[in-house]
């Protein structure tokens, strides 16, 4: 089973009814499969900190949420989350990682590291999955904090799990 897949069998066990987005290469193929499900509402951004505020209105209507964005969306979101931890509603975000491992474009490398140290900053438990094999337990105790714990929650996809990027793909 692939890592994306992992990632929505666990949004189908835990009843994730909306996934923002924001087009990522990375999360291409999680991003399709939530189209073409028929309880899944997938709805694009045009950027990244519109899903926290989309995500206040999925919960505050009853349905539960997750935002998928690459790590350069991070710091667009950082104002945004505070909206989550000021009216304490549940926020899961799933990152794919950039500036990390055989990263080729120079602009990726700030976000990608820092992306984890800001979102902790701004009170967001954090986990990192480098392996295949981690992501699934860990996108459960992503879904689990946010969901049963109320709680602000990242799954950093490290850059290992992607494909090689180069400017021709």
């Amino acid at each position: 089973m692939d890592w994306w897949e992992q990632i929505f069998a666990a949004f189908k066990e835990t009843n994730v009814q909306q996934v923002a987005y924001v087009p990522d290469a990375g999360h291409a193929s999680l991003i399709e499969a939530c189209i073409n499900d028929k309880d899944i509402r997938a709805i694009a951004l045009t950027t990244e900190e519109e899903g926290v505020a989309l995500l206040a209105g999925a919960w505050l209507g009853g349905e539960r949420g997750s935002l998928l964005m690459q790590s350069s969306g991070v710091g667009n979101c950082i104002n945004m989350i505070s909206l989550a931890a000021t009216c304490q509603f549940p926020l899961s975000i799933f990152v794919t990682m950039r500036g990390q491992w055989r990263e080729f474009n120079p602009w990726q490398y700030p976000m990608g590291q820092t992306a984890n140290n800001q979102l902790e900053t701004a009170g967001v438990r954090t986990l990192t999955a480098t392996s295949p094999d981690e992501v699934g337990p860990m996108t459960q105790a992503t879904l689990d904090h946010a969901f049963a714990g109320g709680g602000m929650s990242a799954l950093l996809l490290h850059q290992r799990l992607m494909p090689v990027k180069t400017f021709d793909k």
